[in-house]
């Protein structure tokens, strides 16, 4: 009976923590995203190149160019890379984006992907994972399959 009740609280106490994600704002939410997102947790073929203490893109430099509440284009203003980030669906604690960068590899081609941001507590930063879920205004673009962390966190 105690090891039932053991396995029993071990397979609830994930269901438990994955309900402790803070509520995402539903006003101004793409200005929320270049504010809060963890870009150290974007793909590596779409983040710059991780610098220490540095995590949102204030930190590295960047500058909101062109944003309405779904769309937001980021920019590095020293070497003028780009970073465009749409929400394609958003829940009470979680959203999906389509994060788009033009090529960092040799074949030239722009890198998109699907990300799932979550918030864990309501003074930290978004952080992102790759996510399963398609969306077809979203398909998958460019990059090393490698790169993909989507796991089962993924969404």
């Amino acid at each position: 009976m105690k090891l039932l009740s053991g396995i029993l609280a071990l397979a609830c106490v994930p269901a438990a923590l994955a309900g402790n994600d803070a509520p995402l704002p539903k006003d101004n939410v793409a200005e929320f995203v270049a504010e809060k997102l963890d870009i150290t947790t974007l793909p590596s073929s779409i983040r710059p190149k991780p610098q220490k203490s540095k995590k949102t893109f204030g930190d590295y430099g960047y500058v909101m160019r062109q944003a309405d509440d779904k769309q937001l284009l980021v920019e590095a203003t020293p070497e003028g890379s780009q970073i465009n980030i749409r929400i394609l669906e958003q829940k009470a604690s979680a959203m999906y984006v389509c994060v788009q960068a033009p090529a960092q590899d040799a074949k030239g081609s722009p890198i998109q992907r699907v990300l799932l941001l979550k918030l864990k507590n309501a003074d930290g930063l978004l952080k992102g994972r790759e996510s399963w879920k398609e969306f077809s205004g979203c398909p998958v673009l460019g990059g090393d399959s490698a790169d993909s962390s989507a796991g089962s966190y993924g969404g």
